[in-house]
């Protein structure tokens, strides 16, 4: 029985398990975005989230922190640098993951996870304008008719 099993073993032992995600939570952070098997994205997802969290308060601690889980100077330094100044006004959900279809070798399920801040596609030119479009509906039938009546009792009084 698996009670309580939340993890995602992906048919590995512990120490196969924690170097796979390790060495995709390097290649995501140096290149941004990474295609792999559904199941081992939302693994990974799991796995790198919290670290990018971490990377957010850059104190010497949680650089050690990160660094027991990656062993990669290279992807903290991108990690605490480029990464941590793109993410500090979101809350969470860094990661996107997109499905891909099917591999044509052994038909897995393929999916490209990608740190959401890094897309020029879905980024931020297109929330910007999305931003400048909305309107807010809150209040705004009250704002009308006041102008409506406004301009009824002027016509008359001239």
């Amino acid at each position: 029985m698996r009670h309580g099993d939340k993890i995602n073993n992906l048919s590995r032992t512990r120490e196969h398990r924690k170097a796979l995600l390790k060495n995709l939570a390097c290649h995501l952070i140096r290149h941004k975005r990474i295609v792999t098997t559904l199941a081992k994205a939302k693994a990974l997802r799991v796995f790198i989230e919290p670290l990018i969290t971490k990377s957010k308060t850059n104190t010497t601690h949680q650089r050690r922190v990160v660094f027991s889980y990656l062993q990669d100077k290279e992807a903290i330094k991108e990690l605490f640098g480029v990464i941590a100044d793109k993410v500090t006004g979101r809350p969470g959900g860094y990661t996107r993951i997109i499905k891909l279809g099917r591999r044509l070798g052994d038909n897995a399920e393929l999916a490209m996870i990608e740190l959401v801040d890094f897309n020029e596609i879905y980024g931020k030119g297109k929330s910007e304008t999305a931003a400048a479009q909305k309107k807010t509906r809150r209040g705004g039938g009250k704002k009308k008719k006041s102008e409506e009546a406004a301009a009824t009792e002027s016509q008359p009084a001239e």
